[in-house]
């Protein structure tokens, strides 16, 4: 088949970016994918397909247009605006392409966090308490939002991913930090900030791959805050998955298989994969969950595009858990691939049926 393969590339910010607006903040592009994981997924993907890249941008449309793939594998996050993970699916439905992943209705409701509760609770599906505190915000009201959120309490950016926003300082315990952290997020990211109660437990993400009756979990990862410094929150803060935690140096940060009574591991399960469904979910996801001071489990965040970093190194979560049940990384992705063409109507080979072949040169 012709794959094409369409994501948003991490750059450095350029000084004179957004000119007449305030700088853009540090982690802007932390969404995006590395070069190294871009021909990652290119090499799996070109081991059984011509493979083509769409960089995720202001000509895409004209390239899908001409290139017309029989489907697209979209990891594109997106750049501008809180439906931006939409953008490239919209395109192709558009354009009557199929593609890897969730709809743009799905992905729209993941980044917004207080839209993907609301789902959440209407399915009792168990999700921290929380509250929107939109910017501009007057004195008066801000004091009496301020007010009824609980505390202690995460502040994060209400549509960002990948830990943009989410400090070691982002755990708040008084007002007068909330406060700061609430003032702090409208100024800088622009956007309102969203409240969310604390659960104290453990953390675990759970990854998920398939559709209706196939949709299987795959090995749950545990978070270990006590590999983070001494001075750390327990918390996946951008700067444990980021600054703490890297390549070069990693932390034992993972457990995966985590560790748990077979009971906590089916109720974790239970949550993700009821999460995946209520809010229509395709393909894959990773969903990240956290258990409150009785030990019962609550979704934190819903991921429909994962990160997938190649390296074992890397500590990525959903190619870890990929590698508990024995899936390589381009196993891993072709099996996303094939689950889409699947439920697109499309040929899909098993891993059974795939035949063994040598590895091409990736381009560059």
């Amino acid at each position: 088949m012709r794959v094409a393969l369409t994501y948003n590339l991490k750059r450095e910010l350029e000084p004179t970016e957004g000119d007449d607006e305030p700088p853009l903040p540090a982690d802007f592009y932390a969404e995006c994918d590395s070069p190294e994981t871009v021909t990652a997924i290119r090499a799996a993907l070109e081991t059984r397909h011509e493979t083509h890249l769409v960089e995720a941008d202001e000509d895409s449309f004209a390239r899908f247009r001409t290139l017309r793939p029989d489907i697209v594998f979209n990891v594109a996050e997106g750049v501008h605006g809180r439906a931006r993970e939409s953008h490239v699916p919209c395109m192709l439905e558009m354009l009557r392409i199929p593609y890897t992943g969730s709809d743009p209705l799905t992905l729209a409701l993941c980044l917004d966090k207080a839209r993907c509760k609301e789902i959440l609770q209407v399915h009792g599906i168990p999700t921290p308490r929380h509250i929107v505190i939109e910017p501009p915000t007057g004195p008066s009201a801000l004091k009496a939002a301020l007010d009824s959120a609980p505390l202690p309490a995460m502040v994060k950016p209400l549509f960002e991913g990948s830990s943009k926003g989410i400090k070691n300082k982002s755990l708040v315990k008084t007002r007068g930090e909330l406060r700061e952290l609430v003032t702090t997020v409208h100024k800088l990211y622009r956007q309102p900030a969203i409240v969310e109660e604390f659960l104290p437990g453990r953390e675990f993400t759970v990854a998920l791959i398939g559709n209706g009756p196939g949709l299987r979990t795959l090995p749950i990862v545990e978070i270990k805050f006590d590999t983070l410094p001494p001075e750390a929150n327990p918390i996946y803060s951008f700067e444990a998955k980021w600054v703490w935690d890297t390549a070069a140096n990693p932390l034992e940060i993972f457990k995966c298989p985590a560790e748990i009574p077979d009971p906590l591991a089916a109720e974790i399960a239970d949550v993700a994969r009821r999460a995946f469904v209520a809010l229509g979910c395709r393909d894959w996801c990773r969903i990240d969950v956290r258990l409150d001071g009785a030990g019962r489990a609550g979704i934190i965040e819903i991921n429909p595009l994962p990160g997938i970093l190649p390296r074992p190194e890397d500590n990525s979560c959903f190619p870890k858990a990929a590698r508990a049940v024995g899936l390589k990384y381009e196993e891993m992705i072709l099996t996303v691939l094939d689950e889409a063409c699947r439920r697109c109507g499309l040929p899909a080979e098993s891993s059974e049926q795939r035949p063994r072949r040598a590895k091409q040169r990736v381009r560059t």
